[in-house]
């Protein structure tokens, strides 16, 4: 009997040793997965910052500095969808209005005839606009929203609106511009005193935080800016773009680790706050059923999951989160890599969510950088040969082949990324790029000088060697 009692508190002891032990290992596995993830994203990025923000059933964890601030890009749409959402629910705006009774003026076409947009489509990104900065242009430094908004009006939509789905900055901004109009306020006034503060967001700014500088600053709540980046020949420099007042309501809110995860606890229900905000959540999450919905700044990718990506020159954002499964992901980012971030973020909800985590995607701006590094490399030795070469058959095929290689990218990249060569060039794409771009006019100049040259000097040589010739015929007749 002594025995068996010993035996049995012997096991009841291994048994709460080893609850005591896989617990903090299970948490521990968890942690290293979080880290291990980052670090190969920065080594496949070159970021030089990331935080992250994780929620696992009431737990919160943080990867990097959770006061550090990010540009969010478009997650900034949830909450100007969200101000929208408010504006019907109080009456104030209706789904059915339609833009051209609030912003007096203000017209759209589809293949020629005249056609009205409703707020309800702007929500839901079925408009008619597209993403093209061809077609329609991001505001410009020192243009608010009402005077980008009258530069928009009169362009022609690539769909019938409410026909079908296409994402687009212009929906959003025009929402913002819609909201300034019917509350008589600012857009940033608005989402100040009507979002942000009730909700308790407090380290969130409708664009550049005041006191902001290029380098980044600590500013009063402790607070430093994460300046953004760029790729230039794999590594990641400094760099910054301003903030234009027209474009804030599609993407350049700032904000951290801490409030996206406050964001993402009011999203999934369990962050406290005031009533009347958790039925507008509600009523924006009710229009989001099945895979592919969109509404209010937020999509459905099934299987009850729920998120949005952000993207600007100079940085990249995901907050994703299942309600279902009580798991959300947040990751902050100061380099444009938004394929390599979706990946990240994807990746770290399906390991909460108990699945394995995934690879790192390569984004196309990274590939790009590789590419373009190694080609500047031969471009310049390209630019060696055309500068040492006499012989001008060389110098013709070298230059013809840059030539046509020149004309290519101004043709195509356009085409690509549906935007202006030098828009691509200077602002969205790695330096490498622009870099290569000017190596292969440099070789195409220096090729036709090259020619220029040598014809030159050949028709000085024949002019010389004829009047020398002519010289000794005179002196022979005489």
């Amino acid at each position: 009997m002594t025995r068996s009692k010993t035996f049995l508190r012997l096991m009841a002891f291994v048994i709460g040793l080893l609850i005591v032990m896989i617990c903090p290992l299970s948490s521990l596995g968890t942690r290293n997965g979080l880290e291990e993830m980052v670090s190969e994203f920065r080594r496949e990025t070159k970021c030089p910052a990331v935080s992250v923000v994780t929620y696992d059933h009431g737990t919160v964890e943080y990867c990097g500095d959770e006061k550090d601030l990010f540009q969010i890009g478009s997650m900034t749409k949830a909450f100007t969808g969200l101000a929208v959402q408010k504006l019907i629910h109080e009456g104030t705006l209706k789904e059915s209005d339609k833009v051209s009774d609030i912003l007096t003026g203000f017209v759209a076409y589809y293949q020629g005839a005249k056609v009205e947009i409703t707020v309800g489509q702007l929500m839901r990104q079925t408009s008619g606009y597209t993403n093209s900065e061809k077609a329609y242009p991001s505001a410009k430094a020192g243009q608010t929203l009402s005077a980008w908004a009258e530069s928009i009006s009169g362009k022609n939509l690539q769909s019938a609106p409410g026909e079908k789905y296409a994402y687009s900055n212009v929906n959003y901004n025009l929402l913002g511009a819609m909201m300034e109009k019917v509350t008589g306020r600012s857009y940033q006034d608005y989402l100040e005193q009507e979002i942000l503060t009730p909700l308790g967001l407090t380290n969130t700014y409708v664009g550049e935080p005041e006191g902001m500088d290029v380098g980044g600053k600590s500013l009063d709540a402790g607070n430093t800016v994460m300046e953004g980046s760029r790729l230039f020949f794999r590594q990641a420099i400094p760099y910054h773009v301003a903030v234009r007042k027209g474009a804030i309501p599609a993407g350049y809110f700032y904000s951290n680790v801490a409030d996206m995860g406050r964001w993402m606890e009011i999203w999934m229900g369990i962050a406290e706050v005031p009533e009347e905000y958790q039925e507008l959540v509600r009523e924006v999450k009710s229009e989001l059923k099945e895979k592919g919905d969109y509404y209010g700044g937020w999509e459905c990718f099934g299987d009850g999951v729920t998120g949005h990506s952000g993207g600007t020159p100079n940085y990249s954002s995901r907050i994703v989160f299942s309600e279902k499964d009580g798991v959300g992901v947040c990751v902050l980012t100061n380099l444009n890599v938004a394929a390599s971030v979706d990946s990240l973020c994807n990746g770290l909800l399906e390991m909460l969510r108990g699945g394995k985590k995934g690879a790192i995607a390569s984004d196309v701006w990274t590939i790009f950088d590789q590419v373009f590094s190694a080609l500047c490399v031969a471009g310049v030795f390209v630019l060696l040969v055309c500068i040492r070469s006499k012989k001008r058959g060389m110098l013709m095929a070298v230059g013809g082949g840059m030539l046509v290689l020149t004309i290519v990218m101004v043709i195509t990249f356009p085409l690509i990324f549906g935007a202006g060569l030098l828009n691509i060039l200077l602002i969205w794409a790695p330096l490498s790029m622009a870099t290569f771009f000017g190596v292969t006019l440099l070789c195409v100049i220096m090729a036709g000088i090259k020619i220029w040259m040598g014809r030159r000097y050949e028709d000085h040589k024949k002019t010389s060697e004829g009047s020398a010739a002519y010289g000794d015929r005179g002196v022979s007749g005489i």
